[in-house]
């Protein structure tokens, strides 16, 4: 029974203290220790006082022996220590140390703090800029004007030991050993407080001024200007003296300091009025750093004009800022801000950008569930096993979905592929039929980033039925050449049967697109996926479409055409010149899991072929996106007709977007393929006009070179692979074709049986509850692709037939228009003379 009451108590205490980690025999009677708590593991600072004797002092007792020698009569260091935790615990204000837990017997004291480091080891690890100085300063004051005037107390012992700074970066004020309610400083107890002589202030040591009548911030001030010299000089201070030399001050600070140090305590400014005069602008504490972390610790008060003024701008300082702060200061901030109001889009690029700093748990610990939500299991919740759940990805904002596509190369490193297909991809999907263009631009591009985490259903059935519909339904020829572009960049992560069937049938599609760089798109991701084609597929289906392609009106893709033609042509003679090489190929073709473009043994002239810059449309990024998504009109409406410049590319636009509504009975039945609207310009270019900018900025191309001369690089940014191009005016609708001969249906790329001399693509797209119309243009091209159909790449005598009639009719078109255009003139002539002003006959 008695061995209950003797037993020791910090067997019961619930941190565990760990490896010292400062000691300051000469100025402090605590020795910091590193510490957490034992439950949670939460990591914590623990100071230490212990009499060095076991003995140590009672509250009434004597001094203790040794290292905690008494300084005579009743005091001592345990009693200072003790008392010194009464104080603290007392003190609650965001520049404080922060109280946590305490424990006393007879020969020790501990005192839990929140983790911190203290000021001189902190200032000494790295050099820190002016601007996180003066924050810490900053706090400092704020601390003593609130002991000072809130608090009508006295700290007396301030310097660079009583400071502390936590891992955000903030300074805390501790070392409340010599608190008191009394201006005048108390007498040192034991020897370690005498040790802090250096830092009294003359008058302490002065009988000829009475103490009686100063301010209670006097010596506070005092101790205020010590610690400036100690920050700014990175060394502690051992004679008053050296506080004349301001060489390292800053210039902001200089005035302000030499009245702190001033002589006489009268003259030393209130610590309220050092806030004031120093806060204002130009002033030392007024910079973005400190700007910014004030307006978070006031963010709740703040108007929403504010907020998001304040978030937009946000991101761009980040760069400015220390990373500590970036990551322990801002971004809990920003965090808890989101959970109590919800910011929605405004917030997600200062966030990303942080994220950057992180490493992989932080960023699912910090950054994932803000963006993905938390739904908590029942039995897995004690494992912190919590699947996550779409709460911005679900977001009805479209600035919100904008920001999180945008993002995406910075998501996707940190998103699972559970939490992406289950959980993210249901909702991403929807942006393919968004009416809002730019959501569904940034929507194909965002595959690029996901497509090796998508599973088999997500990727080879539902984002190909989504690139089909847009590389063949969508009005903005922007989002068609992208599509077209992408998919030959994820071509790599498709299942083999699902490449083999749809590759061919997406691309031969592109090159008959009415948009040129579409056209283009097309030929370069036949090249740049030539890995995937038999010599079969090279030979019947790729070079019959390309040679369509070398009597095309646009310059930029006849030289497309050629160059690829070339170097499937030099695969066939390497075939025809060694038929082993076919089993070979046939081989890699059934083994090819690389990466797109990927150089092989036999086709090194492909290297980095693809149109990989992806195209960049002239889709206006401010297009009225509305807080709201309205649901997709499946009604397409009808560009006007306007003319295009000479020589000028064409950049197909609308004035609203038109994607369908897409249901599963509609995407169960497509049984049809009408083409894209064909633009008809009043003026053609020349053969001899020159390279289309896509084409152009694919140069360096070297077909029939040796082999592994590559065209190109194809490891370039996103930056690089968007290139301006010229616009055009939207296509002319003219009347409606004949309806298509019915093909076979199929819901999937997957699922679907297809014979591969036909077009994969008819069985995708749906024409069930939609009005479209195309158009055949004057040169006759899509005359040409049905003889492609009827004579298997071949033109028949009906195909020269019918481009002699549009030929004809041409003709007759443009002498008309001449005609027209003689009249005109020939009235405006003979409208001679003076004019005659207000004068208007009816």
């Amino acid at each position: 029974m008695w061995g209950l009451f003797s037993r020791d108590p910090t067997s019961h205490f619930q941190y565990e203290v760990g490896d010292e980690v400062w000691r300051e025999e000469s100025r402090c009677i605590w020795r910091l220790h590193k510490g957490k708590k034992k439950q949670t593991g939460e990591e914590v600072s623990v100071f230490v006082c212990e009499s060095p004797g076991g003995g140590g002092t009672t509250s009434g007792g004597g001094g203790g022996g040794g290292g905690g020698g008494g300084g005579g009569g009743g005091g001592g260091v345990m009693d200072v220590a003790r008392a010194a935790v009464k104080k603290l615990k007392t003190l609650r204000h965001p520049c404080v140390l922060t109280f946590v837990d305490s424990l006393e017997n007879d020969r020790l004291v501990y005192l839990v703090t929140e983790p911190v480091t203290p000021l001189m080891c902190w200032l000494r690890h790295n050099t820190q800029p002016t601007p996180a100085l003066a924050w810490g300063l900053l706090q400092i004051t704020k601390a003593l004007s609130f002991l000072n005037n809130e608090g009508g107390l006295t700290h007396h012992s301030v310097n660079s030991v009583s400071v502390f700074v936590t891992q955000s970066g903030d300074w805390k004020l501790s070392g409340v050993e010599s608190c008191s309610s009394d201006a005048t400083p108390p007498k040192p107890n034991c020897r370690h407080l005498a040790a802090l002589q250096v830092y009294s202030p003359p008058e302490a040591s002065s009988n000829s001024i009475s103490t009686s009548s100063n301010s209670k911030w006097s010596s506070d001030m005092w101790g205020l200007g010590c610690l400036v010299w100690e920050t700014f000089n990175t060394s502690t201070l051992t004679d008053s003296t050296t506080l004349r030399d301001t060489t390292k001050i800053p210039r902001g600070l200089v005035e302000t300091y030499t009245r702190l140090v001033g002589a006489s305590p009268r003259s030393r400014p209130n610590p309220k009025d050092v806030l004031a005069t120093l806060t204002q602008k130009a002033g030392f504490f007024h910079n973005d750093l400190i700007l910014t972390l004030s307006f978070l610790e006031e963010l709740h008060i703040k108007e929403d004009a504010e907020k998001t003024r304040f978030l937009s701008e946000l991101s761009g300082k980040l760069s400015e800022f220390p990373d500590y702060m970036a990551k322990y200061k801002i971004l809990p901030s920003l965090l808890a801000a989101h959970s109590l109001s919800g910011f929605g889009a405004v917030i997600l690029p200062p966030l990303f950008k942080i994220g950057t700093l992180l490493s992989d748990g932080e960023y699912q610990q910090h950054i994932v569930p803000c963006v993905i939500g938390t739904l908590l299991s029942d039995g897995e919740y004690q494992q912190h096993i919590v699947p996550c759940v779409v709460t911005l990805f679900s977001s009805s904002d479209r600035n919100t979905r904008l920001k999180l596509l945008q993002q995406i190369p910075f998501l996707c490193q940190h998103i699972t592929a559970n939490t992406l297909n289950v959980e993210v991809f249901p909702h991403l999907v929807s942006g393919f039929v968004d009416t809002n263009a730019t959501i569904r631009e940034h929507t194909v591009k965002a595959i690029l980033y996901l497509a090796d985490k998508l599973n088999y259903n997500n990727l080879n059935v539902d984002v190909l039925n989504h690139f089909a519909r847009l590389q063949s339904r969508d009005d903005q020829g922007g989002i068609r050449t992208n599509t077209t572009v992408c998919l030959g960049k994820v071509a790599s992560h498709l299942h083999p049967d699902v490449r083999h069937k749809c590759l061919v049938s997406a691309f031969t599609r592109a090159t008959k697109d009415p948009f040129p760089p579409a056209r283009v798109a097309g030929v370069m991701a036949m090249a740049a996926t030539q890995q995937y084609y038999t010599i079969d597929i090279t030979a019947k289906r790729i070079l019959p479409t390309l040679c369509l392609l070398t009597v095309d009106v646009d310059n930029g893709v006849r030289e497309a055409a050629f160059k690829v033609i070339k170097g499937f042509l030099s695969k066939l003679e390497k075939v025809s010149q060694d038929p082993v090489l076919k089993e070979e190929m046939e081989r890699e073709i059934r083994n090819q899991s690389g990466v797109v473009g990927a150089p092989s043994s036999w086709a090194g002239w492909a290297v980095g072929a693809l149109a990989s810059k992806f195209y960049k449309s002239n889709i206006t990024h401010s297009t009225s996106v509305s807080k709201a998504s309205p649901t997709p009109s499946p009604t397409p409406s009808i560009p006007s007709t306007q003319s295009s410049t000479l020589g000028a590319s064409s950049s197909s636009s609308s004035s609203s977007p038109r994607p369908p509504s897409r249901t599963n009975t509609q995407w169960e039945s497509m049984n049809s393929t009408p083409e894209p609207p064909t633009p008809t310009p009043t003026t053609r270019t020349t053969p001899t006009s020159p390279p289309h900018p896509l084409t152009a900025s694919l140069g360096g191309v070297g077909v029939g070179e040796e082999e592994g001369a590559g065209w190109g690089d194809d490891e370039e940014d996103w930056g690089s692979l968007e290139i301006d191009d010229p616009p055009i005016s939207p296509p002319t609708i003219s009347s409606p074709p004949a309806p298509p001969a019915p093909t076979t249906p199929g819901s999937s790329w997957g699922h679907t049986t297809v014979d591969d001399t036909k077009d994969f693509f008819d069985t995708l797209i749906p024409t069930q509850g939609y009005s479209t119309t195309t158009t055949t243009t004057s040169e006759g091209w899509d005359d040409w692709e049905n003889d492609v159909k009827n004579t298997g790449g071949g033109l028949g005598n009906s195909g020269l037939s019918e481009i002699g009639k549009t030929d004809d009719a041409k003709r007759e078109r443009e002498e008309r228009r001449v005609q027209r255009q003689k009249d005109i003139e020939a009235k405006r002539a003979a409208k001679t003379g003076p004019m005659k002003l207000a004068i208007r006959k009816l």
